[in-house]
This record gives C-alpha cells, sequence and structure tokens, in this order.
C-alpha cells in the first residue's frame, strides 16, 4: 500500500443510522402521499366532486 493510499482509505465514512433514518423519512413521506392521494379521489368520488 502506498502512502497515499493510507492517507485516503479513510477519506469516506458511511453513518448507518442516518442513511437508514433518511430512507425511513423518504418511505414514510411518500406512502403517505400516495395514501392521502388515493383518499382524495376516492372523496372526490363519492361526492362526485372535482378539485
Amino acid at each position: 500500500m502506498s502512502q497515499n493510499t493510507k492517507e485516503l482509505k479513510n477519506v469516506i465514512s458511511i453513518d448507518d443510522s442516518r442513511v437508514r433514518n433518511h430512507l425511513d423519512n423518504l418511505v414514510r413521506n411518500s406512502v403517505e402521499e400516495t395514501l392521502n392521494t388515493m383518499l382524495d379521489a376516492e372523496a372526490d368520488a363519492m361526492c362526485k366532486a372535482q378539485r
């Protein structure tokens, strides 16, 4: 291993818990948005209304 390789091996670090939390929030928001859209469409259909 060269000196440059030794110096660079710790340049990138990944915080698994931050990545997991970000993905959890991303999925949660996506599911929430999808369900709200579906509920709005169902309510509009029941009321025969449009936005």
